[in-house]
């Protein structure tokens, strides 16, 4: 009998991916993928360090766990990713019914850790650094809950020393896959009915940089590593190589959108902007996180850039890409944040005019700079007022920008029956904005209207999270060939 698998997904985009790469090596390994915990044979939680509450979330559901193992000696338990990564042995002290516990280093290894659980009885394992064999980087193709998309990982780590963020004591630094390694992977996605792509990295804009170092100090300058727009240079500069990995996979035959997340404002460079403006398959959506405006609370944070030079990159950007969308990641209340600085966040949020915003109320991470400001932490009543005032100018600018788009007919990429109303579908944009639309009669046959579809929708109507529209037409239909599933939230 065939053993099953449940995933929990805790956290960002590249835990999203490690995930479906779990997913994929135990697939390989004769699991079969399960949308129910309560009777898959294995369980794991791929868990962040980087949300807040992340511990209280994994300990609830280990402890909801634990009832399922105390009824089925053969049921195991998975805990993987960044919390495993800072917390390792407190994980198996806190929750002795663990089998296995794994780092964000060691993801290609589950599969194996996992069976040898079953005759060494409970494994921690945390490495240092990655393993950075072929197998760490193994695509699993579409994304388990969108098979039509993909996430490609083009770099791990990260080399910014941001004084709220865990991130490069439990990712590593910054290493770069190969260039021709990444178009090899994409043009598999796009044989296998991917459509879009989505370039992943902590800081992806930077990608590249340090391939272009190690040729300049080595004199090797292959193109499977640096790629060939490199090489016609000779190795004249040393700049980061994203802008030319996008146009490149821009080109692959069958990928209709490009996307990357997250880039970092001080890396924004122009040959990023030009190929963004020059290449359609290239989507107009740039996240863009501000953190603060404050430049006392920017170099509090370091962050590398000025409120001033951000705005600057940003202008520069919307001047050079047409009908760009812009969203942000903002912090409210870090640690000695006064009323000044919230204001001059404020002033700079009213004046980038947002699509939308993600933003946080600051909550202190273990083994981070700020962690230890405990002395200039802000009143929870305080944030909770600054938090409050900050939605009111980033939803006044979205709705604005959202409401300017309506009588517009936009390419819509389909990702099924909206939530709230089976009766409407959902999708993206190429700006990324969620649109919900109705299904009209002749429209509702899955062959032609299913996941993955490009539809045309004329904008009726706006709020500031959404679009609301009407179908005109079916564009083309799903490409893909297989769906997987896991939870994530």
């Amino acid at each position: 009998m065939e053993k099953s698998f449940f995933v929990r997904t805790f956290g960002c985009q590249m835990n999203e991916h490690d995930s479906e790469r779990i997913s994929n090596l135990l697939i390989r390994d004769g699991y079969v993928s399960s949308d129910n915990a309560l009777t898959a044979d294995v369980v794991v939680l791929n868990t962040c360090c980087i949300r807040e509450n992340a511990d209280t979330k994994l300990y609830g559901n280990l402890g909801h766990l634990k009832a399922i193992k105390d009824e089925r000696e053969d049921f195991k338990i998975v805990v993987a990713g960044c919390l495993a990564q800072k917390d390792r042995d407190l994980i198996r002290k806190r929750a002795p019914w663990v089998d296995l516990v794994v780092g964000t280093h060691n993801v290609s290894r589950v599969a194996t850790l996992l069976e040898e659980t079953s005759t060494k009885g409970p494994i921690v394992e945390i490495l240092e650094e990655s393993i950075l064999d072929q197998e760490f980087f193994s695509s699993p193709g579409p994304r388990l809950s969108l098979p039509y998309s993909a996430y490609v990982t083009v770099q791990i780590g990260c080399d910014n020393n941001c004084a709220f963020c865990i991130v490069p004591q439990v990712r590593g630094k910054e290493i770069s896959r190969p260039f021709g390694e990444l178009l090899g992977e994409v043009r598999q996605l796009a044989q296998d009915g991917v459509t879009e792509i989505t370039l992943l990295g902590q800081n992806v804009n930077s990608y590249g940089r340090d391939l272009t170092v190690d040729a300049r100090r080595s004199g090797v300058f292959d193109s499977k590593i640096v790629g060939e727009q490199y090489l016609s240079e000779e190795g004249a500069r040393l700049r980061p190589l994203f802008g030319d990995l996008m146009r490149e996979v821009a080109q692959i035959d069958g990928i209709s959108r490009v996307r990357f997340t997250s880039p970092h404002p001080k890396d924004l460079r122009p040959e990023t902007i030009e190929a963004m403006a020059s290449t359609k398959e290239i989507m107009n959506h740039l996240h863009f996180p501000l953190q603060s405006g404050s430049d006392r609370i920017l170099a509090l944070m370091h962050r590398g850039y000025s409120a001033e030079r951000y705005l600057e990159k940003l202008r520069d950007a919307r001047l050079g890409i047409d009908d760009l969308a812009v969203t942000t990641d903002i912090i409210v209340g870090f640690p000695g944040e006064t009323e000044e600085d919230f204001e001059a966040t404020l002033e700079v949020a009213a004046s980038a005019q947002y699509d939308g915003a993600y933003t946080f109320i600051y909550s202190p991470r273990p083994g981070t700079e700020a962690a230890a400001m405990v002395d200039r932490f802000i009143a929870p009543e305080v944030i909770s007022d600054r938090f409050d005032r900050l939605k009111v100018v980033i939803e006044r600018s979205a709705l604005a920008r959202h409401e300017a788009r309506i009588g517009r007919v936009e390419e819509v990429l389909v990702e099924g029956p909206s939530k709230k109303n089976p009766d409407h579908m959902s999708g993206r944009t190429a700006q990324n904005k969620l649109v919900h639309f109705n299904k009209e009669p002749q429209f509702n046959s899955a062959e032609r209207l299913g996941v993955g579809s490009y539809v045309e929708v004329e904008i009726t109507s706006a709020t500031p999270y959404f679009l609301r529209g009407r179908l005109l037409n079916v564009v083309r239909s799903p490409r893909h060939r297989r769906k997987l599933q896991v939870a994530a939230y």
